[in-house]
Order: structure tokens, then C-alpha cells, then sequence
């Protein structure tokens, strides 16, 4: 391996470093009282290393947010095999609470974390957008094989979000423990059946 090569490759594991150090303290912290220092003393480095890499926290949590959005609609992309788009939209729901239970920091991070929102024009989170896209397209496709007749898109498509969040983020933060005798499994993916139901009855 060459200088460059290694310079690249050291510079790429310093950064996933400062990542996983971030999620970490973001996490514990929320947004307002993260600083870079305590990012930095996290990891074991100076802040002026963290600095190097990015220019402020924000620009660190944006990095973890679209990481996390990337994963999420990547699988997405597996369900555009799927024909009929109501299936899609179904399972579609089964894919974000798959999610959140196997990918629960960035879930928290993506969703439940607050941080002040960039405007658009400074970069905001386009590829959140993107995702919010994918699901708007998929509802008016829906309705164009004659599901869901005079009910405006956006309002059903904010509507199912709320409810696939809405599981979610009970499970995130631990908030299930009231319903005896379930597991976390079960609420979700039940609970989430009957969310279905109602639907095809739309």
C-alpha cells in the first residue's frame, strides 16, 4: 500500500471513529449538550483532531443522520420488486420497525434526537426528504390502482408515518413495558397487523 493509499485509509478510520464516538454521546447527551470536546474526550483525542475532520457538531450529526437514512432506504430499494403497491406499502412498514429494532441508535438519532434544522440551502437532510418521497410516491401510486379513493395523499401519507413511527419510537424508548405478558416483538409486529387491517379496509 503506497503513502497516499495508507493516508486515505487511516483518514477514512479516523473519521468512522469520530462517528461511532459521536452516536455515543449524542445519544446520552441530546444534541444541546454535545460539544466537540466532550465528542473528543470520548474517543481519547484532542478536540483540534475532531476539527481536523469536521467543522462543527452539526456537520457531525448530519453525517450520522444521512448514514442512518442511507441504510434505511437501501432497503427500501428491495421492495421495488414487489408489483403491486399496496404489498409494498405493507411491507414497507414491516422494513421501518425491522429497522428500528436492529438499528436502534440511528433510529433514536434519526428521529427522536432533536437538533435545530439547517435550512435547506446550507444541506439540510435531503436524503430524509428522499425517504418521505418514497413513501408519498408509494401512497399515490396506491391510489391510482383505486385504493384510498378521495383521501389526500399527503394527510394519509403523514398519517401512516405517524403510525409506523409511532411503534417505533414507543420500542426506541423503551416505553412497552406496560403492556404485561408481550414482548417487544409481538407489540410491534401485531400492533402493526392491525394498523394493516384498518388500511385495507380503506
Amino acid at each position: 500500500m503506497g503513502i497516499i493509499e495508507r493516508k486515505q485509509k487511516e483518514k477514512q478510520e479516523m473519521r468512522k471513529r469520530i462517528l461511532n464516538g459521536a452516536r455515543k454521546v449524542f445519544l446520552q447527551n441530546g444534541y444541546q449538550q454535545t460539544s466537540m470536546r466532550n465528542i473528543a474526550t470520548e474517543i481519547s483525542y484532542s478536540a483540534g483532531v475532531i476539527y481536523f475532520h469536521f467543522k462543527d457538531k452539526s456537520e457531525i450529526f448530519q453525517e450520522l443522520h444521512n448514514e442512518g437514512f442511507a441504510l434505511l432506504l437501501k432497503q427500501f430499494r428491495v421492495l421495488d420488486s414487489v408489483k403491486d403497491p399496496f404489498e409494498r406499502l405493507k411491507a414497507l412498514g414491516m422494513v421501518v420497525i425491522k429497522f428500528a429494532q436492529d438499528q436502534k441508535d440511528y433510529y433514536n438519532l434519526m428521529f427522536l434526537v432533536e437538533e435545530p434544522m439547517k435550512k435547506s440551502e446550507e444541506n439540510g437532510f435531503q436524503i430524509a426528504d428522499e425517504a418521505l418521497k418514497y413513501l408519498r410516491d408509494l401512497v399515490i401510486e396506491c391510489q391510482h390502482t383505486g385504493r384510498f379513493k378521495n383521501m389526500d395523499p399527503e394527510y394519509l401519507t403523514f398519517m401512516i408515518l405517524s403510525a409506523m413511527h409511532g411503534i417505533c419510537a414507543l420500542f426506541c424508548k423503551d416505553k412497552t413495558m406496560s403492556f404485561e405478558n408481550k414482548t417487544n416483538e409481538e407489540l410491534m409486529e401485531n400492533g402493526y397487523a392491525c394498523f394493516v387491517a384498518l388500511l385495507e379496509k380503506g
